[in-house]
């Protein structure tokens, strides 16, 4: 997969917040590493546009009709993510409509923000940055 977020390391809340499952379409292919969009009745979906609600990073893959309906999904931890414009350190993170790519959030909040950055990235050149997944 293009892109995909690798995890770094996890950030545990003590509670067992950082891995959560959600329902996904039993005929749907996501790969480790992808960035998702939450759909109704806590169902999630690998197609993420710019601004959309983010559910989290699928912790592991789910193969098209292999009768699993549940994914385990990141929403915390530390990932890295490719970037798309420029980003100053701290600034919160969007989904920015390229395949698992971020970008700095502007005007967006709420439940588009996925995290926060940890790195730099300079306009025009896609880099990889460490970012502070917190959903």
């Amino acid at each position: 997969m293009a892109n995909e977020a690798i995890k770094r390391y996890d950030e545990s809340s003590g509670h067992g917040g950082v891995i959560q499952d959600y329902t996904v379409g039993n005929l749907d292919a996501i790969e480790k590493g992808t960035l998702l969009s939450l759909q109704d009745l806590r169902t999630v979906s690998g197609t993420v546009g710019m601004g959309v609600a983010l559910a989290g990073i699928a912790a592991r893959e789910k193969v098209a009709g292999d009768g699993r309906t549940r994914l385990p999904v990141y929403k915390k931890g530390y990932f890295d993510m490719q970037s798309s414009g420029a980003i100053a350190i701290g600034e919160p993170l969007i989904a920015a409509g390229g395949v698992n790519q971020v970008k700095a959030a502007g005007l967006h909040s709420g439940s588009q923000i996925l995290g926060y950055a940890e790195e730099v990235a300079v306009v025009n050149v896609p880099e990889t940055i460490l970012v502070r997944l917190d959903l």
